[in-house]
């Protein structure tokens, strides 16, 4: 039961990330055909944002009333229902409405599945899960390039993610008994692993001992404060570098729109090749040394996107070198929530880190929109360096305070 149901969670990050790249690989043909201005994508992924903020936030009432199980397989099925509404829209209202039921999706399977993995699999299966999501990200861009190469528009596009959406859908819907059967595993360092260990079933109405952690309590646990603005800071750069990059090529550096699509795919390529590296010595270095240095790295790649060279090809290993420093971060981050707030806590803790992170990634896009049609789109590297230096120290800040074991 333990492998079936981790091979379908394996799928499902891969399914989960197909949607995130696409907006950012069609943007530059969809603005147009809709008529509207280049910056205005940051207004779909904020709709996008605020629905999974809201969803995230509730996330645990509702997980714990209908086990992460089920709660992943209804919010597959909205962002299929979701994609297959951007395939049929022709106006940009129309992305906005169908941007709704989409967050609402997103941002419920996030917080439940994340937390199901942090409380039964090692960090190693989280960092391997989370690269099977880039592994979706990477390939976005791909069927983006390939339905308008082929005729099909940014519009078949989406339809083919639908499609595969619904897909998973069907799977996880097949696989509901499977959930309840596998036990929690302990996290080193986490006081209370031991005594909750067992207690959280995922069968519908189960909750633990503790029951209900409300919002306010959540907030007044010692360094969830500082977590939530770590989250905030690293989800705000890689959903900017993932809408923004191919728009960086493209009215930065000139780079054929076709060419820029596949290409921006490096950054995502970079964060799915880091995780599985990652993965490999998840255990053993800890979560904070993969948090650490995986800033330390963006900053390095945010560098090298930003030196004036007449070759493109420095850019272009910026671009992966910033990915595979993103990628142990939001792995890392999650996986860690249980050992240094508590098994009962991290439900509650890990819904509002999501829509912490839903919430940098509603404000940097759109910022970075405002910033670059007053700047240029050129400032991109410098304001992924800021998204840097804010998520690192807030992360070291957290370090000093969190147990040993974290």
């Amino acid at each position: 039961m333990y492998s079936l149901l981790l091979s379908i969670i394996y799928v499902a990050f891969v399914s989960l990330g197909l949607p995130d790249s696409l907006i950012g690989a069609g943007w530059p043909v969809m603005h147009s055909d809709l008529g509207v201005p280049v910056s205005f994508a940051g207004f779909v992924t904020m709709i996008i944002a605020a629905g999974t903020i809201v969803s995230s936030l509730a996330s645990e009432r509702v997980t714990r009333r209908f086990g992460a199980g089920l709660v992943t397989a209804v919010s597959v099925g909205m962002t299929a229902v979701a994609l297959v509404g951007f395939s049929l829209s022709d106006q940009f209202w129309m992305l906005c409405l169908w941007a709704i039921p989409f967050g609402m999706g997103a941002g419920a399977v996030d917080a439940a599945l994340n937390n199901y993995v942090a409380l039964h699999y090692a960090a190693r299966h989280m960092t391997w899960l989370h690269a099977c999501w880039g592994v979706g990200a990477s390939i976005s861009p791909f069927i983006m390039s390939y339905a308008l190469t082929s005729g099909l528009g940014w519009s078949g596009g989406y339809l083919i993610v639908g499609v595969i959406q619904a897909v998973l859908t069907a799977v996880l819907l097949f696989s509901l008994p499977l959930w309840g059967k596998v036990h929690a595993v302990a996290p080193a360092g986490d006081g209370d692993a031991t005594a909750d260990a067992g207690e959280q079933s995922d069968a519908p109405g189960a909750s633990s001992r503790g029951g209900h952690v409300p919002l306010a309590t959540a907030l007044r646990i010692p360094g969830v404060l500082l977590i939530l603005a770590a989250f905030f800071a690293y989800c705000g750069l890689e959903s900017t570098a993932i809408l923004w990059a191919s728009t960086y090529l493209v009215d930065g550096r000139g780079v054929e729109v076709a060419t820029a699509a596949a290409f921006a795919s490096l950054f995502v390529l970079g964060i799915t090749a880091g995780r599985f590296l990652a993965g490999v010595v998840a255990d053993r270095i800890g979560d904070k040394a993969l948090i650490r240095g995986g800033f330390v790295m963006v900053g390095v790649g945010a560098l090298m996107l930003a030196l004036p060279l007449e070759t493109d090809v420095v850019a272009l290993a910026g671009l992966v070198v910033a990915g595979l420093g993103s990628a142990p971060i939001y792995p890392a981050i999650i996986h860690s929530t249980p050992v240094n707030f508590g098994r009962r806590n991290s439900q509650a803790i890990i819904g509002i880190q999501m829509a912490a992170a839903y919430t940098g990634s509603t404000l940097a896009p759109p910022a970075f929109g405002l910033l670059s049609g007053a700047l240029g789109v050129e400032i991109l590297p410098y304001f992924l360096a800021v998204l840097v230096a804010l998520g690192l120290v807030m992360s070291e800040r957290l370090n000093r305070m969190a147990p040993a074991g974290a």
